[in-house]
C-alpha cells in the first residue's frame, strides 16, 4: 500500500469539509429557489433570504452539535459501569498513544460487531461500539477496532464524516417534502403556468438531488479507512488483531437495524450493501464508502509479514 502523509491528509479532509459545507449549502439553496418559484413565487424575495439564514444555523448546529445527533439517532450510552472498564482503559491507553485528549466513550445495544467515532475535532470526539463488539471480540482484537476508530479522531475525519451525516440528509428529507408536494393535484395546477425552462430544472434538482447526496458523501473515500487501518496498526503494532476482527465480521454478517444510507459511512465497516462492498473498482467505489473487508484483512496481514493465513 502506497505510503501516507498524515499531514497531507488531514490538509485533505478540511478541504473536503469546505468543500462538502458549500456544495450541499448549494444544493438545499436550489432546492428552496425552484420550490419556491413554483409554489410560492409571490414569496420569492422573502424565502429566498429567510433559507440562506436558515441554511447557515443548521450549518452551524450540524459543526456543534452533530455528533450529540449521530450518538442520539443511535440510541448510545456512556459507557459506563465496571463492566466497561477494560473499554476505557483501552480508549485511555490508544489516546496516549495518539497524542489526542482521551474521547468520550460510548456504547450502543446491538449484536453487531461495529463501532464508529464522531465529533467536529479531536478536542470535542467520541468513541462508540456495539455490545456485540465487547461480546465476540477478544481484547486484542477489540483494541484493533478501537485503533482504528482513535485514527479517525487523530485524522480528522470524524468532522467530515459527521457533515455527511446530518447536511446530506437534510438534503435527503428536503428531496422527499419536494416530491411530495410536487405530485398533489394543486402543486400540479400550480407548476402548469410556469415555464418549462424552469420547472425541469426544478424537476430534475429534486428528483436526483438524493442521487447528488450520495455522490457528494463518496467525499468521504474509501482511502481514508485503509489510513485509518494503517494508522491504528501504528499504535497497536499488531495488524492481526484488527485483521481478525475483519475476520469475524465477515463471518457473522449481522444485520444492523440502526443504521441507515445517511449513517453507514461513520462505522468500521459498512452496515449495508455488504454484497457491493466487497467489490472493487469505479463502480464498487460510486456505491460504498468502505473499501472490501477481504481487502482490508489481506493488507493487514501483509503488514504483518502473514499474508497466506488469509481465510477465503
Amino acid at each position: 500500500m502506497q505510503r501516507l502523509s498524515f499531514q497531507d491528509e488531514i490538509a485533505k479532509n478540511k478541504r473536503n469539509s469546505i468543500l462538502l459545507i458549500i456544495s450541499a449549502a448549494a444544493v438545499i439553496v436550489g432546492l428552496v429557489y425552484f420550490f419556491a418559484y413554483i409554489f410560492a413565487p409571490s414569496y420569492l424575495l422573502f424565502i429566498l433570504p429567510f433559507s440562506v439564514i436558515f441554511i447557515l444555523i443548521y450549518i452551524y448546529g450540524d459543526y456543534m452539535y452533530g455528533d450529540s445527533i449521530v450518538l442520539a439517532a443511535t440510541h448510545a450510552k456512556p459507557a459506563e459501569g465496571r463492566e466497561h472498564q477494560y473499554l476505557r482503559d483501552t480508549v485511555e491507553g490508544l489516546s496516549i498513544a495518539a497524542g489526542i485528549p482521551q474521547p468520550k466513550i460510548y456504547v450502543m445495544q446491538s449484536d453487531e460487531i461495529n463501532a464508529f467515532a464522531t465529533g467536529r475535532d479531536e478536542f470535542h470526539a467520541s468513541v462508540c461500539v456495539t455490545t456485540g463488539l465487547l461480546k465476540l471480540l477478544s481484547r486484542e482484537e477489540t483494541q484493533g477496532v478501537v485503533a482504528h476508530e482513535i485514527a479517525h479522531v487523530r485524522n480528522q475525519d470524524i468532522l467530515l464524516m459527521t457533515l455527511v451525516t446530518i447536511l446530506l440528509g437534510g438534503i435527503a428529507i428536503l428531496s422527499d417534502w419536494a416530491q411530495r408536494s410536487f405530485s398533489g393535484s394543486r402543486s400540479r395546477r400550480g407548476a402548469g403556468g410556469k415555464s418549462a425552462m424552469l420547472v425541469i430544472p426544478a424537476l430534475l434538482l429534486i428528483l436526483f438531488a438524493p442521487l447528488i447526496s450520495r455522490l457528494l458523501a463518496m467525499a468521504v473515500s474509501r482511502q481514508r479507512e485503509y489510513l485509518a487501518d494503517a494508522t491504528g496498526v501504528e499504535y497497536t503494532r499488531n495488524p492481526v488483531g484488527l485483521a481478525k476482527a475483519l475476520e469475524k465480521i465477515r463471518d457473522a454478517a449481522m444485520p444492523f437495524s440502526r443504521a441507515s444510507r445517511g449513517t453507514a459511512h461513520l462505522f468500521f465497516v459498512n452496515p449495508l450493501w455488504r454484497r457491493v462492498n466487497e467489490r472493487e473498482g469505479r463502480l464498487a467505489d460510486l456505491m460504498s464508502t468502505h473499501p472490501p473487508i477481504a481487502r482490508r484483512i489481506l493488507l493487514l496481514y501483509q503488514m504483518g509479514g502473514i499474508a497466506g493465513r488469509i481465510k477465503g
